[in-house]
């Protein structure tokens, strides 16, 4: 089985952490991965983007023109992408910075889950990401939620080992908001 997801916000909310993330999760599942992370020369609070790539067999281009999975964290990645996902496809929004405004993505499941909100409430936004990779979990059912958890460990550096088990929580409140919110 091949997998592809793009995720697209701004610098700062994690956005090639989360690809990152979602990589080691899939080697931890011994899958072969691409990741393709893109970002603007301001970095914080300028676009950042990347693709994830995984299956048992050849991962092909990194570069995915329509992602099966996009997860759009800020309201100009969504102007931007949410109509690039493929037929069949999900589409995750950031509900609390993303306002879908009646725009309609036919034959796209689209998922609202307040990442900011989720991220705030378990005290610290910069979990955001981690929000978005439980929603992603739960959406696709791409990875199992234990792969990603052992991916922390590579992922993070180590003096933020500490903070592993307050992003294992968020990716669980991700998931469980990711249940049955469709638009």
């Amino acid at each position: 089985m091949r997998y592809d997801v793009f995720f697209a916000g701004y610098g700062g909310q994690g956005v090639l952490l989360a690809g990152n993330l979602l990589s080691y999760a899939a080697i931890h599942e011994a899958k072969n991965v691409s990741f393709f992370p893109s970002y603007g020369v301001e970095k914080r609070g300028g676009a950042a983007m990347c693709t994830v790539v995984f299956a048992d067999g050849d991962t092909g281009s990194p570069v995915v023109g329509n992602p099966s999975v996009s997860l759009l964290l800020n309201q100009l990645s969504f102007d931007k992408y949410a109509s690039k996902v493929k037929q069949g496809g999900i589409c995750i929004v950031n509900s609390s910075l993303v306002e879908t405004g009646g725009v309609e993505l036919p034959g796209i499941e689209m998922v609202k889950v307040p990442m900011n909100q989720i991220a705030i409430d378990l005290g610290d936004v910069r979990m955001v990401n981690m929000v978005a990779c439980g929603a992603y979990i739960e959406k696709s059912g791409a990875l199992k939620s234990s792969s990603l958890e052992a991916a922390l460990k590579k992922a993070l550096p180590e003096r933020n080992h500490k903070l592993i088990p307050a992003n294992v929580k968020a990716m669980e409140a991700g998931a469980q908001a990711a249940k049955g919110k469709n638009a």
